[in-house]
């Protein structure tokens, strides 16, 4: 019996994705549930797994190509499941097989934008180590690859006068979010305030327990649980900042569904710690440990970006001390954290030297008003200030 390999279906906000790489050849076995075929789309990379076991019979989309929902892949004989191949058949293809497997083993399969970026550089992608799931050789790597000094065989220098350029499509999720970021600044009327938080008693209390912690939990204690702990607390007093707007009404959010912002080989991505507001501090540093680790590997799934009712983003871990964040839409708010850097402030009228962090609040002015933008992050820096009222819950 020949069945179908189909494209899955889709959520509404994705229309189509692009073809990764095939897994299988035609005349191969495959299993049941085993991995076919990835799909880029401009959320996530989707891993498409064989329907039936058989044999790939037929490849209908080719890599590169693009793909919508349910859109039919390839076709498998189930019949032929239980055949194989005669030895004088497979030994060649096992032959022929052998050196692609061993550079695949040793640097990763490059997908097809790597693959021809480095046919078109010249560049041997088995000498490149992957940084994609499972070891894939991404077109960052080969522009890393090509841009790196090699000192057996040196880059002639550039000409006197010369004005090289490189052009690169972005790739879909680089796509979609320069299109969401310009409808957020285009649809929204943002504006932004800014306030400052003194680190140390945070950091006082994450130095005293940290190893504890570790212990007990499992996951090291970080800050961006404090945060997004303050962050719930601020949005319960000023309901209004975890609202969205839809059409002329303004939607009040039962929940807080905090999105975290998460650097990824693919690009930013922003997943959502559901009911944060029930999370413990355990909870949240292990959710965004889980989710590093998934966004790394390229298998954050479409449900894990979906939804969310505010956002936090950290920019000082690049280094960033002052930036105003771009609100996630249909969110109405987003909380930029900065670098913590020690400054002179003046408490009881000394001056005295303290880690400082700036933060920023992007908000949607079409609904959330000065007074309550401002007083949610001076909400959010009090309770920074004084973490054990993150705990009696004051």
């Amino acid at each position: 019996m020949i069945v179908e390999v189909n494209v899955p279906v889709f959520a509404e906000s994705i229309t189509e994705g692009t073809l990764l790489a095939w897994h299988k050849k035609i005349g191969e076995a495959v299993a049941r549930d085993e991995i076919l075929v990835d799909i880029e789309t401009d959320k996530v990379v989707l891993e498409v797994p064989a329907p039936q076991a058989g044999v790939l019979v037929e490849v209908i989309v080719n890599e590169g190509d693009t793909v919508t929902s349910q859109q039919v892949l390839a076709k498998i004989d189930t019949e032929a499941a239980a055949v194989s191949a005669a030895p004088a058949q497979a030994a060649p293809a096992a032959e022929a097989a052998a050196p692609a497997a061993a550079s695949n083993a040793q640097a990763g399969v490059a997908m097809p934008a790597a693959a021809k970026l480095a046919a078109e550089k010249g560049v041997d992608v088995g000498s490149i180590q992957g940084s994609g799931r499972d070891g894939r050789v991404l077109k960052e790597d080969v522009q890393n690859a090509s841009a790196a000094p090699k000192a057996a065989a040196p880059a002639a220098p550039i000409p006197v006068g010369a004005r090289p350029e490189e052009r690169v499509p972005m790739s879909r999720l680089r796509a979609r979010v320069a299109e969401r970021l310009l409808a957020s600044q285009q649809e929204n009327a943002i504006l932004t305030t800014f306030n400052e938080v003194n680190m140390k008693p945070i950091m006082d209390l994450r130095a005293k327990y940290k190893e504890k912690f570790e212990k007990e939990h499992g996951v090291k204690l970080g800050f961006m649980s404090f945060f997004v702990k303050a962050a719930v607390a601020a949005l319960k007093k000023y309901p209004v900042v975890n609202a969205s707007v839809d059409g002329k009404d303004i939607v009040y959010h039962g929940y807080f569904d905090i999105g975290i912002a998460i650097g990824s080989p693919r690009g930013l991505v922003v997943p959502i710690l559901r009911d944060a507001d029930q999370m413990s501090i355990a909870d949240i540093e292990q959710a965004i440990v889980d989710y590093a680790k998934k966004a790394k590997d390229g298998k954050i799934a479409i449900e894990d970006l979906t939804g969310g009712t505010f956002s936090i983003t950290n920019g000082g871990t690049f280094g960033s001390m002052m930036s105003t964040p771009i609100i996630n839409p249909p969110q109405s708010a987003i909380l930029g954290m900065h670098a913590t850097k020690e400054r002179a402030v003046v408490e009881n009228g000394q001056v005295v030297v303290r880690p400082m962090m700036y933060l920023a609040l992007s908000y949607d002015h079409r609904i959330i008003d000065g007074r309550e933008a401002v007083l949610t992050l001076v909400t959010i820096k009090d309770l920074l200030e004084d973490p054990a009222r993150l705990l009696l819950d004051l």
